[in-house]
């Protein structure tokens, strides 16, 4: 098995940061799926029945270069803990380059590079050394991606920053918050109290070209499809991208059953999973 991978570009290694950082949030191990397309974070033990998915696409490395288990089974599953790879990674905002590496230090490591660039013609690296598992194949089943229902309705999510420090404000009050959303671009967020209610509005969201083809004649747009959600996992995803862009931000709802957030950044996109309270 062999796995090298390095990454240059200023922009993807701040992105590589914030996922990192919101496995870390979410999951104390990670699960790191290599195949020979792409780079996928399967954290494990999250809060409650909550799930993530993160990948990062083989596009965004400089270099990328793996040998998986067999020439039939082209994959590698190492286990590691979240926090050391989010705490190997955090000071590689300003770095030249970062790169990973599958590596054999006594045992199996994943070993993260961070070059910094100091005076001219010179650089620095700070070398960590993440003790990983190796999983063998009869454990992939347990790391396979989540599978996506279908929803009801499909919105884009507005500023993430706005939608963060409302949840906060929303945690403060009651343990569950309501998300309501229609084909018509529009979505509220409530949270209900026998002593106070409070509801934000928003509208002109926007809704999927195929969402909005997808549905039937009958229904209708205005109508609001709702789903209750634990404020915590709500919350603990978003304290991790409030200071990142997503081209592309999107909630999907299945009527009283699921919340499904999915932010993409060209490459680069995570999807949370988080069921009805």
């Amino acid at each position: 098995m062999k796995f090298r991978a390095k990454i240059t570009s200023k922009s993807i290694l701040e992105l590589f940061i914030q996922v990192s950082g919101t496995v870390a949030r979410l999951a104390k191990v990670c699960v790191l799926r290599v195949c020979r397309d792409r780079l996928c974070f399967c954290p494990t033990g999250l809060l409650g029945e909550a799930q993530l998915w993160g990948e990062v696409r083989r596009g965004v490395f400089r270099h990328f270069c793996m040998e998986g288990v067999s020439e039939e089974f082209n994959e590698i599953y190492l286990e590691l803990m979240s926090e050391h790879l989010a705490r190997a990674v955090r000071n590689a905002g300003n770095a030249s380059s970062l790169k990973l590496q599958l590596t054999n230090k006594r045992r199996p490591c994943l070993t993260v590079v961070v070059e910094l660039a100091s005076c001219p013609g010179h650089s620095r690296a700070m070398v960590h050394d993440l003790p990983v598992k190796v999983l063998p194949r009869r454990w992939w089943k347990e790391c396979a991606e989540p599978r996506v229902p279908a929803s009801d309705v499909s919105v884009y999510l507005p500023a993430l920053k706005t939608l963060k420090n409302m949840v906060e404000r929303m945690a403060n009050v009651g343990d569950r918050v309501l998300l309501e959303a229609n084909q018509n671009g529009k979505m509220n967020l409530s949270v209900e109290t026998d002593v106070v209610t409070i509801k934000s509005y928003f509208k002109n969201l926007g809704n999927p070209p195929k969402a909005v083809l997808g549905m039937t004649q009958e229904k209708d747009p205005e109508s609001m499809v709702q789903v209750s959600v634990d404020n915590r996992k709500l919350l603990l995803f978003f304290e991790g991208q409030q200071q990142t862009n997503p081209t592309m931000a999107l909630c999907n709802i299945s009527s009283n059953t699921l919340l499904h957030l999915v932010l993409v950044h060209d490459d680069i996109s995570l999807q949370y999973f988080i069921p009805a309270s």
